[in-house]
């Protein structure tokens, strides 16, 4: 079994630094295999708020801590616009990851990581062509029986938002990666942005959109929140076919596990087997 902590939108500079040390302490105690931090690690991508996000991502890795990120729109300067249409994530590179399209393997896993941040967009992102090539070489050189897992901010697949039935936008190009992540046999996709959890079987989501499971993260460590949104992760369990995924959520004292829920994958697609409770029933 391999075990994933999935972050997102940690916001360094609109932070809670209480938030952030239970983070810390709870990833030091559960040492997953992989930590996914998808996007936003900083409020408007200033020096100060990248420093402080740098030592977070290297307080985590002294942990012995393997470290899968992507940059958000956040992380490409607003202000200055110079910097946001010469070099938007130059910043980002120097004190993140220099790669915006990194690759994490283990026995177990494969996950790649895609770049989804634009200059032109103040928020919306978009997939290159290259990237969506990319998608197609990376997971044809993973082995088979592993969890492949694609990890992007924005996401891409419309994600409900509240009790009206509004959906959320997606990252320009999405229907050409997912008929890309489709035939490399991608089996889940990590996405934040919107600052709300959900997951949810792809096909239950969207007609003949693929044997994805789709998996949205809330803000980390964020005090930017929406609606009744609280600080939140995403806690995954894979192993073979089956995935269970835990949302711990901020309850001002520390983070507690809400209900878990299980998925299992039939060869063909996702299908939700309830809580692990229910399950061993």
């Amino acid at each position: 079994m391999a075990t994933i902590a999935h972050l997102s939108d940690v916001h360094f500079g609109h932070h809670d630094p209480i938030v952030v040390a239970a983070v810390e302490e709870f990833l030091f105690e559960h040492k997953p295999d992989l930590v996914v931090i998808s996007g936003d690690f900083t409020q408007r991508a200033r020096v100060k708020q990248y420093e402080m996000a740098c030592e977070f991502v290297e307080r985590i890795e002294a942990m012995g801590l393997a470290v899968l990120a992507v940059p958000g729109n956040h992380d490409v300067p607003l202000y200055d616009v110079m910097r946001r249409f010469i070099r938007p994530l130059d910043r980002y590179q120097r004190f993140i990851d220099d790669d915006l399209c990194p690759w994490f393997e283990n026995d177990e896993l494969a996950v790649l990581g895609l770049n989804t941040a634009r200059s032109l967009t103040i928020k919306d992102g978009s997939i290159s062509r290259e990237q969506i090539r990319l998608i197609r070489k990376a997971f044809h050189t993973g082995e088979e029986g592993k969890t492949r897992i694609l990890v992007t901010h924005h996401p891409l697949y419309a994600m409900p938002i509240g009790d009206e039935g509004a959906l959320t936008e997606v990252a320009d190009r999405h229907d050409d990666a997912l008929a890309a992540a489709a035939e490399a046999g991608v089996h889940i996709l990590l996405a934040g942005h919107f600052h709300r959890s959900f997951s949810k079987s792809a096909r239950e989501m969207v007609k003949n959109a693929g044997a994805a499971l789709v998996v949205q993260a809330g803000t980390a460590t964020s005090t930017r929140l929406r609606g009744d949104e609280k600080q939140s992760f995403n806690w995954i369990e894979a192993h073979k076919g089956k995935v269970e995924i835990e949302v711990h959520a901020w309850e001002g004292e520390g983070f507690v596990p809400g209900k878990p829920a299980s998925f299992s994958y039939d060869g063909d697609n996702w299908h939700f087997a309830g809580t692990p409770a229910a399950v061993a029933q």
